[in-house]
């Protein structure tokens, strides 16, 4: 299994939200430098997820001093997410040598656009398809883009993606286990590396993905806990 703990920034500060609420938002203990330098320390973590999450609720990137310091810090690959709407952005992040760079409501939106990102950067895109139900919301979560799971993984198949980031806005942050089911179900309809997210608590979740086809998961709250580390080198 290949870890990617998250680390979730507003206004440089490492935070969670719940469910995605802005109103929900909680500290955690470390800094995003110290969090950046401890998950470097597990040989299990292939990558590590930053989401700038004022970027995504005000369609812009906001972080990208932060980010290119904890870029410094790190020899593991880093995947961006939060307000990647436009390639001059994506630009931004790869002149600081980030690796992937997670797309989210315009690559859902305008697939027309999302063709010519990948055209650019193959093989460094992640989609971000974040759902209630079957149903991908967008902008921060915040809205409805009135259009399915199943429809969005169709439409992107033949594209050269690094994968597609599943979450589970229901699950996420809750303590309550990822959607085993629907992860599974999702990996199954396509032919791109799926990659859970959403409400992993512990070692026994990430062996559950892994009986059912998923060997990549980014772990939000639960990784800036110590007692999840325990067990993994």
């Amino acid at each position: 299994m290949n870890i990617i703990p998250a680390v979730d920034i507003i206004d440089g500060q490492n935070v969670r939200l719940t469910q995605g609420d802005y109103d929900k938002k909680t500290s955690m203990k470390r800094t995003p430098e110290e969090a950046v330098q401890f998950y470097s320390t597990f040989e299990q973590v292939g990558r590590i997820h930053i989401v700038d999450l004022m970027g995504a609720l005000k369609q812009n990137a906001l972080e990208t001093t932060v980010i290119g310091k904890l870029k410094s810090l790190t020899d593991r690959p880093m995947q961006i997410g939060g307000g990647l709407r436009t390639l001059e952005t994506i630009e931004t992040y790869d002149e600081i040598g980030i690796d992937y760079f997670i797309l989210g409501t315009r690559a859902i939106m305008d697939i027309d656009w999302l063709k010519e990102v990948v055209r650019l950067y193959p093989g460094r895109i992640f989609v971000g398809v974040d759902a209630r139900q079957d149903d991908i919301y967008v902008n921060g979560w915040t809205e409805n883009s009135n259009i399915t799971i199943d429809d969005y993984v169709s439409e992107v198949e033949d594209l050269e993606l690094a994968g597609i980031i599943y979450t589970d806005i229901n699950k996420d942050g809750m303590n309550q286990g990822p959607n085993f089911e629907n992860t599974k179900r999702i990996n199954e309809l396509t032919k791109h590396t799926v990659i859970a997210s959403g409400g992993v608590r512990n070692k026994a979740d990430l062996e559950k993905l892994e009986s059912t086809g998923i060997d990549n998961a980014i772990v939000g709250k639960a990784s800036h806990d110590d007692a999840f580390w325990e067990g993994i080198e």
